[in-house]
């Protein structure tokens, strides 16, 4: 047996990746992710989310019933070092309609994304999915080795949008947590750095303008671009 099957691929040159605490902007075609700022984006971000209490369900917080309460949950919530939240901006509109952020940051070369909360406005958007694919690329440019997906075992809304964007199922974390007084079964799913380049390349190809017909309609679907990328599908999904 050699030394990598005993004792792991060795790592050569191994060093930590910066934090994106100081990262203040990320921009895209159809989105800006701007760090966020209570001031700047509470009222707007409370206006959007305002549309569907549903978009609550999942998060352990909220819902969040006025733009004071929002401005005071951001406040206190969102303006740490772990996680780093930004508030997505459509590009088209200039509305503020979604946060995210990077949590869970390792000097091991991992890091999460999540607290994804979308208004009914961003949802299914060209802009929302920019969004988790430019925090990906920074991500995997950092070089960062991981970046994990984590959801409710439940929303299975989640868990298929893990899998569209190019996360690989694997497992579930059984009575991981309770949230709101309710047991939270967790499923994971991750992607590493070996197949950032595969996945760049399905989202390239998805994003071209050749990928879209006049009416805006896409003529191959993002999920099955990544699927050639995905180390593993989530069972829960098959024939959905």
């Amino acid at each position: 047996m050699s030394d990598a099957e005993r004792l792991g691929v060795e790592v050569p040159g191994w060093v930590p990746p910066p934090r994106p605490d100081g990262l203040a902007v990320l921009e895209g075609r159809h989105v800006r992710l701007e760090r966020m700022d209570p001031d700047a984006h509470a009222a707007d971000l409370h206006r959007a989310f305002s549309a569907d209490d549903a978009i609550w369900d999942y998060m352990p917080y909220g819902p969040l019933g006025s733009a004071a309460r929002y401005h005071r949950w951001a406040k206190d919530t969102a303006m740490g070092a772990d996680p780093v939240f930004f508030t997505l901006r459509d590009l088209a509109t200039g509305h503020c309609g979604g946060v995210a952020s990077f949590l869970r940051i390792t000097p091991e070369g991992t890091i999460e994304v999540g607290h994804i909360c979308l208004a009914p406005e961003l949802q299914r958007s060209l802009a929302a999915t920019e969004a988790m694919f430019l925090m990906m690329g920074w991500a995997f440019e950092a070089y960062y080795r991981r970046y994990e997906w984590k959801c409710n075992a439940l929303n299975l809304a989640s868990r298929r949008a893990a899998q569209r964007l190019g996360f690989s199922y694997e497992g579930i974390f059984r009575q991981a947590t309770v949230v709101k007084g309710r047991n939270r079964d967790t499923a994971w799913f991750a992607c590493i750095d070996s197949e950032w380049p595969g996945l760049k390349a399905a989202y390239d190809a998805w994003f071209a303008p050749s990928n879209f017909d006049v009416r805006g309609r896409q003529k191959e679907r993002l999920s099955d671009l990544t699927q050639l990328v995905r180390a593993a599908s989530d069972p829960a999904l098959a024939g959905r």
